[in-house]
This record gives C-alpha cells, sequence and structure tokens, in this order.
C-alpha cells in the first residue's frame, strides 16, 4: 500500500481538497460492511494510495486515479472508485477482546433507540430515555455488586474467616484470625476495607475505557451547519446537527455512573461495619458516625439518579458543553466517602468476628425487583408510543425496547451470577466450609435450564419452519429456471437458502418469548429466595421426590451452565486478544451493536459512526465542492446504513447532488423494524424525496439484506427486482463452472450492479459548477454547501 504524497506541482491543494477539476468528473465511494475488507479488496487493486484518514479509518483510492480529477479524459469507462475503509473502528487491537465483558451495557444501549415512531410526545420520548438511563444505571450497580460479591463476601468474609477455607487458600492467611494468629489485617471490617480495592479498581478501569473512548470518538467534531425544519414529523433525528455529537451527555452519564459505582463499594463496606455497631455492646459513637455515612451514601445515590434523570440528549444543536464541574466532582466525592467509609469499616471493634454472609440477597434482590418494574413500566409507555402512530412492520408492535432492555438486564444477573458461582466453588472445593454466594443468584442460577428448554424449543420451530419454507421455495425455482432444473439437488440448495434467509424476519417473535419467559422466570426465582430463604434444592426438601428431583437437577444444571458460559466468555475474550481473526468476529457483533451513540450507558463500547459519519460527510461535501462533480455513495450491508445516515447528515444542497446505491442493505429489514423512529417508513420515505436518486439491490438468499418497501408515490423506484442468485442455474456460455450460492456477499459481481450505477450516474447529469476559491465548511461564502 502506498501513501499519496502531499508535494510536487502535480497535486496542489487547497484547504485540504483538490481543486476544481474539469468537466466529466464523477466518483464512487464505496463502504463495507460488516466484518470489514482491505483497500486492496474493495478496490480490486494491489496498489492503492491512502488520500486522507489515519490507520483507523481512512480512505483509499487505486494508486493510478490519485490525481483522477486532473485526467477526466482517462476515466471514460465509468466513475473513479474511493473507499472508505472503518473496520478498524471496531476490530483493531488486543484490547478490543475486553469489550466482550460490556456486552450487557451495549445491549441496554439497544434498548433507547429502538422506541417507537411519535409524534408530538416529547414527554413521553423524554420519560422513555429516562427509564433506559436508569435501567442502564441500575446494570452498573450490578456489575460492581457482583464484584463486591467475590471480593468482599466470598473471600474476604467467608472464606478469609473460616479456617478451613483460608487453610485451602495459603495466599488468604494473612487475612485469617486463625492462620495469622490475630494479625492486624485479621479484623473483618480491615478484611473487607483490602478487598474494597477489587471493585473500586474494576470501576476506575471502566472509567479508564470510557473515558479513553470518549476522547477517540465522542469529541470528533462534526460538520458545523444549521439545522433543518422537520416538516409533519418526516425526517429523522439522524439527519439534526448534534446526533452525531454526544460528548456532553457521555461525560455526564459517565461521572454519574462511576459515582454509583464508587459509592456501591461504600456500601457495601459500610453496611456490615454499620450493623456490627448498632448490635447489643456496639460502641456509641462509631454507630453515630454510621448513620452520618449511611445518610452520606444515600444522599450521594439521590444526586447520582438526578444528574441521570435531569438531562437526555441534546441533537438540535452541537452542544458544546461540558459541565467540568460536575464531571470533575461528582466522582470526587464519591471516592471521598468511599475513602471515609474504608477508615470508618476498618476502626478497631474487639470481638467483631465474620460469620454467615454479607447482606447480599436483599441487595441483589431490591435490584432484581427494581430491574423488572423498570422493565414493565418502559413496556407501558413504549405501547403508549406505539398506539400514537402504528406502524405493522415495527418488531413486537412497539415493544422491542423493553424486549431487549430485559434481555439486558437478564445477561448482566447471568455474568454476576456466573463470576460468583465459579469463585464460590474454586473457594469451596467441598462446598461445605462455607455459605457460598446469595441465595437468589442460586435461584437465578436455577432457571436456566427451563430457558434453555424453550430456546430448544424455538429452534425446533424454526427449523420445520424451514423445512416447509423450502419446500415451498422448490416449486419458485423451477419457474424461475425454466428448463433447467434438472438436477434436484441443486434446486434444493437454493430453495433452503432461501428458506433460511427467510428466518431472519421470525427474529422478532424469538426475541418476544424469550424475553418473556425470561422477565416470569426472574420473578419466579426472586419470590422463590424471598419466601424461602434457602436455595431450591433445600426449599424443595420434604415435598415430592419428582419436585425434589427437578430442582436439584435445575440448581445442579444451572450452576454448571452458567460456569460453562462464563469460561466460554474468557476463552473467546483470550483466544480474540491473541487471534485477529477471532478480534474480527467479535468486531462483527460491535459492528451492529455500537452503531448507536452512548445514550443510555457510558461504559458501553463506542460508538464508531460519531467517527464514521463525520468523515463521510466531510469527503462528500469537500470533493463536491471543490469539483462541482457527480457522486455514487455505495454501500454494502453496514455500509447502506452508514450512506443513509451520511446523506441525512449532508447540506439539503448537497444531498441533491448525490446518490445512492445500496446492497444487502439492513435498513428496512432489520433497523426499519427494531429501530422505527430513526429508520421507520416516513425516514426512508424522506431520504428517497431529499437525495437526487437511490436504487436498492437484495437477494432472496440473503439473510441481512432486503427490499425497502417504499410505496411508488416517492419518485422513481428505489428496489430493483430481486437479483437472481446463483446468476446461473447450470453451466453456460458465461458461467461454464456452477455457479455459488452467493447470499449476502459479492454484490458487485451481478452485472445489475454496473447497469444500476451507470443508470444512477446518468440520472445525474451534468456536474453543478464548482466555485473559484473553495472555503473551509461552516463559512458564510455564498457558494458553500455548508452556509
Amino acid at each position: 500500500m502506498e501513501r499519496a504524497r502531499k508535494e510536487g506541482p502535480d497535486e496542489d491543494t487547497e484547504g485540504g481538497t483538490t481543486r476544481p477539476g474539469p468537466a466529466g468528473t464523477a466518483l464512487e465511494l464505496l463502504v463495507h460492511g460488516v466484518g470489514g475488507t482491505t483497500p486492496e479488496a474493495m478496490l480490486n487493486d494491489p496498489r492503492t494510495v491512502r488520500i486522507t484518514g489515519d490507520d483507523i479509518a481512512a480512505v483509499f483510492r487505486r494508486a493510478d486515479d490519485a490525481d483522477a480529477e486532473r485526467r477526466p479524459d482517462d476515466r471514460r469507462t465509468g466513475p473513479v472508485p474511493e473507499a472508505y475503509v472503518w473496520c478498524n473502528l471496531t476490530s483493531g487491537n488486543g484490547t478490543r477482546a475486553l469489550w466482550l465483558l460490556l456486552l450487557p451495557f451495549m445491549v441496554v444501549n439497544l434498548a433507547h433507540w429502538m422506541r417507537p415512531t411519535a409524534r408530538g410526545r416529547r414527554r413521553v420520548v423524554r420519560l422513555y430515555g429516562l427509564l433506559v438511563r436508569l435501567a442502564a444505571l441500575s446494570l452498573t450497580v450490578l456489575l460492581v455488586a457482583a464484584a463486591c460479591e467475590v471480593a468482599l463476601d466470598l473471600a474476604a468474609w467467608q472464606c478469609a474467616g473460616t479456617h478451613a477455607c483460608a487453610a485451602r487458600h495459603s495466599w488468604l492467611g494473612f487475612l485469617s484470625p486463625e492462620m495469622s494468629d490475630g494479625g492486624w489485617w485479621s479484623s473483618p471490617g480491615r478484611r473487607l476495607a483490602l478487598a474494597a480495592l477489587v471493585p473500586t479498581a474494576l470501576t476506575g478501569l471502566l472509567w479508564y475505557l470510557s473515558l479513553r473512548t470518549w476522547s477517540a470518538y465522542e469529541s470528533q467534531q462534526p460538520v458545523t451547519r444549521d439545522p433543518e425544519p422537520e416538516e409533519d414529523g418526516r425526517r429523522t433525528a439522524l439527519g439534526r446537527p448534534g446526533f452525531w455529537y454526544g460528548r456532553r451527555l457521555v461525560a455526564r452519564l459517565r461521572a454519574a455512573h462511576t459515582a454509583a459505582g464508587l459509592l456501591t463499594v461504600a456500601a457495601a463496606v459500610g453496611s456490615a461495619a454499620a450493623r456490627e455497631d448498632r448490635g447489643p455492646g456496639g460502641p456509641t459513637a462509631l454507630g453515630v458516625l454510621g448513620l452520618l455515612l449511611e445518610a452520606a451514601l444515600a444522599a450521594g445515590a439521590c444526586a447520582v439518579v438526578w444528574v441521570v434523570c435531569r438531562r437526555g440528549r441534546t441533537e438540535r444543536r452541537l452542544d458544546g458543553g461540558t459541565d467540568a464541574r460536575l464531571v470533575r466532582h461528582l466522582p470526587l466525592a464519591a471516592l471521598a466517602l468511599l475513602a471515609l467509609t474504608l477508615v470508618y469499616a476498618g476502626w478497631s471493634r474487639p470481638g467483631w468476628e465474620s460469620a454467615g454472609r454479607l447482606p447480599g440477597d436483599a441487595a441483589f434482590g431490591a435490584l432484581a425487583l427494581a430491574q423488572g418494574l423498570l422493565v414493565i413500566v418502559l413496556a407501558g409507555v413504549a405501547h403508549a408510543l406505539h398506539r400514537t402512530e402504528p406502524d405493522r412492520r415495527a418488531a413486537m408492535r412497539g415493544l422491542a425496547g423493553p424486549a431487549v432492555a430485559m434481555l439486558a438486564c437478564a445477561l448482566g444477573g447471568v455474568m454476576s451470577g456466573g463470576v460468583s458461582q465459579r469463585v464460590s466453588d474454586w473457594l469451596d472445593g467441598t462446598g461445605t466450609s462455607i455459605p457460598g454466594p446469595p441465595v437468589l443468584l442460586t435461584w437465578q442460577a436455577s432457571v436456566i435450564p427451563p430457558l434453555l428448554v424453550l430456546l430448544l424449543v424455538l429452534c425446533g420451530w424454526l427449523a420445520r419452519r424451514a423445512v416447509r419454507i423450502a419446500r415451498d421455495e422448490r416449486a419458485v425455482v423451477e419457474r424461475e429456471y425454466p428448463g433447467e432444473t434438472g438436477d434436484p439437488g441443486r434446486t434444493r440448495r437454493i430453495a433452503y437458502a432461501r428458506a433460511m434467509a427467510s428466518l431472519t424476519d421470525r427474529g422478532p417473535r424469538i426475541v418476544a418469548l424469550t424475553s418473556t419467559a425470561t422477565l416470569l422466570l426472574g420473578a419466579g426465582a426472586l419470590a422463590g429466595a424471598l419466601a424461602t430463604g434457602r436455595t431450591p434444592g433445600e426449599a424443595a426438601r420434604g415435598s415430592y421426590p419428582v419436585v425434589h428431583g427437578a430442582a436439584e437437577t435445575a440448581q445442579a444444571m444451572g450452576s454448571w451452565l452458567i460456569g460453562l458460559g462464563f469460561v466460554l466468555l474468557v476463552t473467546w475474550g483470550r483466544r480474540a486478544y491473541k487471534d485477529p481473526s477471532a478480534r474480527r468476529t467479535i468486531g462483527i457483533l460491535w459492528d451492529v451493536g455500537t452503531f448507536w451513540p452512548r445514550a443510555a450507558h457510558p461504559f458501553a463500547p463506542p460508538c464508531y459512526a460519531e467517527r464514521a459519519v463525520p468523515d463521510l460527510t466531510w469527503r462528500i461535501a469537500t470533493w463536491t465542492r471543490a469539483t462541482g462533480g457527480r457522486l455514487v455513495i455505495s454501500g454494502h450491508s453496514q455500509g447502506s446504513v452508514l450512506a443513509a445516515a451520511t446523506a441525512w447528515q449532508l447540506p439539503p444542497s448537497t444531498r441533491k447532488r448525490v446518490a445512492l446505491l445500496t446492497y444487502g442493505s439492513p435498513l428496512e429489514r432489520l433497523y426499519g423494524r427494531w429501530f422505527p423512529a430513526h429508520f421507520g417508513p416516513a425516514a426512508l420515505r424522506s431520504l428517497h424525496q431529499e437525495v437526487d436518486c437511490w436504487r436498492n439491490l437484495y437477494r432472496l438468499t440473503d439473510p441481512i439484506g432486503g427490499p425497502m418497501r417504499l410505496p411508488g408515490d416517492c419518485g422513481p423506484a428505489v428496489d430493483r427486482a430481486a437479483l437472481g442468485d446463483p446468476l446461473a442455474y447450470g453451466r453456460t456460455a458465461d458461467h461454464p463452472l456452477p455457479a455459488p450460492i452467493l447470499g449476502h456477499s459479492d454484490y458487485q459481481a451481478d452485472p445489475a450492479f454496473v447497469e444500476e450505477r451507470r443508470r444512477l450516474l446518468a440520472r445525474l447529469g451534468p456536474e453543478v459548477p464548482a466555485p473559484r476559491h473553495p472555503a473551509e465548511p461552516g463559512t458564510d461564502n455564498p457558494g458553500v454547501p455548508f452556509a
């Protein structure tokens, strides 16, 4: 790969853009999809040069096309291809493997963007966002509480306080009263204070990762322009100037969640000491100090909730505020409270011994109850929004957001319970020396087997559905290839590929059933833990043998499965850290999950679109202004979503000078159904009307891409008839070897791609004359599209 040189008489630049070229200039800006690729593969040339960008995301051309604007006569066969490569935004260095641990945060952040379309219901929309932010806050508290359970309760309180357990783990000897002969650290309060460094370090790590990614992603300055009128509510929020600039909100949420994590650690340490001081014979002074600290912690918790609830996103303008005092002082105040609590807990208390468990059941039970109530209220709000403007294509009739929020809470619970169960088994191999994790976590693990049974039933239903669809598709394939279908195996493979691709549309039903079952099973687990105070096996003892056997089996299988899942997660993360191909696989998950800004959870993986969309916007605007040429944005898969988001961000004068060519696009099939407020029918219709022209290619064998389903009154049709796949059924003169079933890949190999691109360029017509003196975006030059 070569770099384009910046000096020389043939490459004179002004303002970072190429000077206006002669008539006839045309550009095709290629944007790849999930999983990423290389510029050499996108441009089909081993010699490429970087035109602009850095090692994370950049625009490339063929080496022979680096100065194509000055040689228009050499480009008579088509436009200049230019590739925007952004795959390193999601699958760069090895530390990206750590993002697996942030999966629940990413999922709850998706729930924020899944709200139904609503017109004139701003207060209800704000309430929806507030509820999701509170659910996200509960996940942060749950993660830190799980770390406290492992470090404080299981290790420092139970194992170090039990001679048999501490004897098996020599590294805990200095904390054990018997093994250290009453050493200074053997006091329960000091053991808790020392162990609190683990969840505190975890909170600090999350704060650091969020701060680093915030500086790299959310702080990217988008194009400065005035907001456009949103007539009749038709325009999507993705076209607002501040949509891809969430710097202020993420900073506020980061401060609040960091403070929440530190306060959770302080509450876990301080509650045990305060309970001891309030007991018979406890010191009065320490008892009063404990009450004051608990009051301060409650006030801090109220301040955190107030910060989370007070302000949402600012999208109608670029919000350059920093809230520097809040961002700095709130975490520092929480850290000071934690330090005071550690000193308080470490104070000498003769005769204090650790026994049983820390009061974790109440904490985890309150969190589970709060999360369930938040999801139920969120479902009511989403239903009210959906009734305002019903959308028959919206997933789950507008309830996709609450369902996904429920799954995020379930993921958080499974990960928390998995860590606690595995650490407990590791510390207490016999299962008799320490009480173990809270009863609620055991109940939650016990409902995993029934949930897996439900998932297996759903998979069986999908398989049966696929067989039926494949049987029906065989007749369709025979009609589409008349006189050629002499190979039953070939026909069966084509029909099976179409049937499997169609299962994507059953996704909402699977998510609906899974989330509903998760809510009901979680409620049952909470009720069982609170009613009995014992594990499922112990609670079922004395009942019918079948019931007792089922409870014991579910408890054992749940513990095993949750441990297996945790081991697989750690193994996958370790492999991804060392193996670039595995890291790219994780990047594919983030390509879809991290498209959206961090509006609900600041510790979620960063939004790559806050870098990619401004990159594309600046490139398109500066090129069209400098050359006056024609431009086609060619987006595949997730690249088509970036292309649409970029088109909405362009000023109207520039937007009318570009064309869209999308292929294998999930814009309507996935984004339109799951994110109806932003990619619903009204939004896609407005995009069709605002760009010069738009064509979409799809295949029936593609499990991701699909038609746009836009009505005919929007202008020229967007969707071309479904492309044939394979290109030829048997051997032909053009395909002497059997043509493969391409599915979601290789759209550019289809002759329809070249034909549609040629038609788009022809429809764009003569280029608009370029201004004599290009100016920087955001100036008042009347010839500049940003004015």
